[in-house]
């Protein structure tokens, strides 16, 4: 039983850092920089180099957003999070996992209905096509997967055998 406690609470940590890696690319953006940016798609690019005070806030907010899931994961694992029910923990976790997980498969499976020719969008970006279904969909499949785990490994188990 103490594997499977701490196997959740490295898991839990797993989500964590996950989100937060996929936020500092967003604040990292948000600042400047332009690794990456280049998946996103030529919209997305050219409104990064202008440096639009609108752009730039709403870039920094998706990074603020992208936190959410490292900030509801750690409370599962941790002594501070028995303020809120464990219900209320392991439904947000799960149901925010449950959600990126399918945002992401909704991507990749329009994606893939694209290259098999199902159907046929007029003005593909390129770049944003290939971005998304090679790096951030999958992202947010396996984000939201570890979101759903952490969830249903610490449904049942009582907070403080995980500290």
């Amino acid at each position: 039983m103490a594997s499977h406690r701490s196997s959740t609470v490295r898991i839990a940590y797993a989500v964590a850092g996950w989100w937060v890696a996929f936020a500092a690319l967003s604040f990292y953006w948000a600042a400047g920089g332009t690794i990456g940016v280049s998946t996103l798609g030529e919209g997305t690019g050219a409104l990064a180099a202008e440096r639009e005070p609108w752009f730039v806030a709403t870039v920094a907010a998706t990074g603020v957003l992208k936190l959410v899931p490292a900030v509801l994961a750690l409370p599962l694992v941790r002594p501070w999070g028995d303020r809120i029910s464990r219900r209320v923990r392991v439904v947000a976790v799960g149901g925010l996992g449950a959600l990126s997980v399918l945002y992401g498969t909704v991507g990749i499976a329009a994606k893939l209905l694209v290259l098999v020719g199902v159907v046929t969008p007029a003005g593909i970006d390129a770049r944003e096509f290939w971005g998304h279904l090679l790096v951030w969909d999958p992202i947010r499949v396996l984000g939201g997967a570890l979101l759903c785990a952490v969830a249903v490994r610490s449904r049942r188990e009582p907070s403080d055998e995980l500290h």
